[in-house]
């Protein structure tokens, strides 16, 4: 007697902004993954541009739609950029619940929990999956008391709008830990469900006849550092441990890419790049930026390029020809880049905090150190000088994911979890409703607090 297939669910992805980003890939190569297993998927966002996002959201692989971009600006003036998301995701909800009762099984939704007591009405199952307390990363101005105000209002609203989810899912052991010291009541209630990536997507060759490829080629293999351009990532670390090795080493052959998401819109990116490059030259070295439409070959003499909003195509060969991944945040969530490169074969130098310690094995597939451009140096000196240790951490670092970081294994987890929670029935209306009152009222609140002197 055959088995029946289990049945197809529908699925919902919320994401506020389908950029370029680990959060994204994470939405991204689940939703595929969930597609490719059977489901139905849409996914809904507040903005997707497609000259700055990933390829399946755009070549017709996966459903997108867009909805509240242009009606609610990202910012008032420059500030209130966290209340001016969730109203646009507030809008968003607005649509599905207008347009979209009773469609989906189950909603999948990240980095905004604000939005979670409107989901609930949609008589669906919600799923939160966190990569990190948005009240840890966000920074307030103004005074103590408005600052204090701020807080107590944005994080109660964060930690009852996260309870409102039927699951909560966590990227990581040291994030599941935050999780619980921010948020006591969450405690028992988080599952760890480790991303993974999409191992054929690093196998596919570069496509060498790419003229944007051109910048990058160089006679030596380069050092490559892979992060948004934040200031939390410490991209610094990476330009200084150039610089250390330059001066105290005598490496003074060595290349550093820093590449890395990049959107216009954001400030801080735009200042950071222009910070980062700054501090290059005033520790002597030649730097250049490369633009989406540069073309033309580097000066053999540049020590540090700087790739904004770099193609799949130009960090497949960067994955290919570098020497090492040079990963400097500290208390990083998780971090997917890691597992990038050590399954494109190269050794990884991280900082010894947050989830690297989970993915990468010191020793064998990379170094864990503190977050100083002596400690990261010493062992880039050592794999300079011990020509076979690339490869053979490199051959570790791709068995270590292939065993334990592999698409398949997070979307496996994740069907069997969305299938269990399918299974049981949506939550009460009333409280899901109370929910949403509450949440309005915190909304209110915090805008009045951040607009007052308060």
């Amino acid at each position: 007697m055959l088995t029946p297939s289990p049945p197809k669910l529908r699925i919902a992805f919320v994401h506020p902004d389908l950029g370029i980003g680990g959060a994204e890939r994470l939405v991204v190569d689940a939703a595929v993954g969930l597609q490719e297993v059977g489901h139905d998927i849409t996914v809904y966002t507040s903005h997707h541009d497609p000259s700055h996002c990933f390829r399946e959201t755009r070549d017709g692989t996966l459903k997108v739609q867009v909805l509240g971009d242009t009606i609610v600006p990202r910012t008032f003036g420059g500030r209130f950029y966290i209340l001016c998301a969730i109203l646009r995701g507030w809008l968003l909800v607005l649509h599905l619940l207008w347009h979209h009762r009773n469609s989906y099984d189950v909603v999948i939704c990240d980095q905004l929990s604000a939005y979670i007591p409107l989901l609930k009405l949609l008589h669906t199952r919600v799923l939160f999956y966190g990569h990190f307390p948005d009240q840890l990363l966000v920074q307030s101005g103004g005074g103590a008391l408005k600052t204090h105000l701020y807080r107590r209002v944005f994080n109660a609203l964060e930690e009852h709008t996260t309870q409102l989810a039927d699951r909560i899912v966590v990227n990581s052991q040291f994030t599941a830990a935050v999780f619980q010291n921010t948020f006591p009541a969450l405690k028992d209630r988080l599952t760890v469900l480790y991303p993974g990536i999409n191992l054929e997507l690093y196998d596919t060759p570069a496509d060498l006849t790419d003229p944007r490829l051109l910048p990058l080629e160089s006679p030596k293999p380069p050092l490559l550092s892979i992060n948004r351009f934040e200031r939390k990532k410490n991209i610094n670390l990476a330009i200084e441990t150039l610089a250390y090795l330059r001066k105290e080493c005598g490496r003074t052959n060595l290349r550093l890419v820093v590449a890395g998401g990049y959107d216009p819109r954001v400030s801080e990116n735009v200042d950071h790049l222009n910070e980062l490059d700054a501090l290059a030259q005033s520790l002597g070295l030649q730097t250049r930026i490369i633009r989406p439409d540069d073309q033309g070959p580097t000066d053999p003499a540049t020590q540090v390029l700087f790739l904004p909003s770099f193609s799949e195509n130009q960090r497949t060969y960067l994955l290919r020809h570098a020497l090492c991944l040079v990963y400097t945040p500290s208390n990083e969530h998780f971090g997917i880049v890691p597992l990038e490169a050590m399954y494109s074969r190269l050794p990884v130098i991280a900082v010894n905090s947050g989830g690297p310690c989970e993915t990468v094995r010191d020793g064998e597939t990379g170094f864990l150190r503190p977050p100083t451009a002596a400690e990261f140096a010493q062992p880039i000196h050592e794999i300079l000088l011990k020509e076979d240790d690339p490869g053979r951490m490199g051959e570790c670092g791709r068995e270590h994911v292939k065993a334990r970081f592999a698409l398949s294994t997070f979307v496996k987890s994740l069907d069997t979890l969305i299938r269990e929670m399918a299974a049981e029935p949506a939550s009460d209306w009333f409280e899901t409703l109370t929910g949403a009152v509450i949440t309005l009222v915190a909304l209110g609140l915090y805008a009045f607090i951040r607009m007052t002197n308060y």
